[in-house]
């Protein structure tokens, strides 16, 4: 499942001289494999995610560091067999200079070895498996979203700022799911009612529910991505929950999924780096170009495909054209310098984003159908909680 387009600065059919500071490799131009998960319900991360990509492209004159791209598009179907295999193409065969993408952590731990022993840059637009952010950090591995524990973490910030207690934890059984529940208890810090681990995938809740409604909890936290949430959301109202136990939930409700979740999620809260409501310049203009290209909201999956382009152009800027120079590569991306619909945000030690994250609520607009609005940050510049673990070699 293939797809090469090469872009350029005049239409994705022409190719156009690159300018003479770059003469030297202006023939070879700038090769990147985008791999992400496309299908069904868990695909739509991926979908958003190269929608932001490929507007990024667009904002950057089809160009990285002024020089032609080749971008070679691929699915990984979710799977971390299909994504050993597309690492291995990208880097033998298409001979890539920067990779980007990647969905699910479990794709990520699997293929991030290959990479980094090829010393080829891996950019990603999601994935923030808790590994790379500690000993398996390198200087060709960049996180463009957040490492796994943030995002909830600002939750159990939250949480326990808001008093909220008896709280049940609901979170996917795989590894990110795991690194999901040890955020928010890293900052939650109070004893919680319990918790279920499901299988990644599911969509009949009727267990889950009934486990729930016996325990009576005040509040579910939950991590509950893709079609698993549409699902979760839908059968929780329906059971009637939502009327004695408030839903709070971290990668669930956004503007990808708000269409599918329609009035059930109504009345649950959520957290995110990404203040959508900012009247900045910049962000004011991804959400219309976003919505003129590609007709809807853009999600916060788009700002992260979004930017991990706008680092890619950041790194070839910082080689003057030379892709064989890494160190200028790497230290151009550490700076961040990129300007973003997130606003400011720096790189720590690891190369996970030192970041701000906000309150957001789901709440019925003039028209009843569900808005979602920001109800305040949450914390400032938050580093992770692993890059002590770090020890960056070359």
């Amino acid at each position: 499942m293939k797809k090469q387009v090469l872009i350029a600065a005049a239409s994705a059919a022409a190719i156009v001289t690159a300018p003479a500071a770059f003469a030297p490799v202006a023939a070879e131009g700038v090769k990147v494999g985008y791999m992400q998960g496309f299908a069904g319900g868990r695909g739509i991360f991926g979908r958003y995610g190269f929608e932001g990509f490929e507007l990024a492209l667009d904002h950057l004159g089809g160009k990285f560091g002024g020089m032609d791209v080749e971008l070679t598009k691929k699915d990984t179907q979710h799977k971390p067999d299909v994504g050993r295999t597309i690492m291995n193409e990208f880097i033998k065969k298409e001979r890539v200079n920067f990779v980007a993408g990647i969905t699910w952590s479990n794709v990520l731990a699997a293929v991030w070895k290959q990479a980094a022993r090829s010393k080829t840059y891996l950019i990603s637009a999601n994935a923030g498996w808790s590994g790379m952010a500690g000993k398996n950090c390198n200087p060709y591995f960049f996180q463009a979203s957040w490492n796994n524990d943030m995002i909830p973490e600002a939750m159990g910030r939250l949480m326990k700022e808001e008093g909220i207690k008896d709280v049940f934890e609901l979170s996917a059984n795989y590894q990110a799911g795991k690194d999901m529940l040890s955020g928010f208890n890293r900052r939650y810090q109070t004893p919680t009612k319990g918790k279920i681990l499901y299988k990644l995938g599911n969509n009949d809740w009727q267990a889950e529910i009934s486990q729930i409604r016996s325990i009576k909890p005040s509040a579910i936290f939950g991590f509950l991505p893709g079609g698993m949430g549409v699902s979760f959301m839908k059968q929780y109202k329906a059971a009637g929950l939502d009327k004695t136990v408030k839903l709070y939930t971290v990668y669930t409700v956004d503007y990808g999924t708000i269409g599918a979740h329609g009035t059930n999620a109504i009345g649950s809260y959520h957290t995110t780096f990404w203040n959508n409501d900012a009247k900045t310049a910049t962000n004011q203009k991804f959400i219309k170009d976003y919505i003129k290209k590609y007709g809807k909201h853009p999600s916060m999956f788009s700002v992260q495909g979004y930017d991990a382009a706008l680092l890619i152009d950041l790194g070839v800027k910082g080689s003057k054209g030379n892709l064989k120079d890494h160190k200028a590569i790497t230290a151009a991306m550490r700076t961040a310098a990129i300007d973003s619909p997130r606003g400011k945000f720096s790189f720590n030690v690891n190369h996970s984003p030192i970041q701000d994250y906000y309150k957001r609520e789901v709440i019925a607009g003039p028209d009843g159908k569900p808005q979602i609005v920001v109800r305040g940050k949450v914390a400032s510049m938050v580093k992770d909680s692993h890059y002590q673990k770090c020890k960056m070699k070359w």
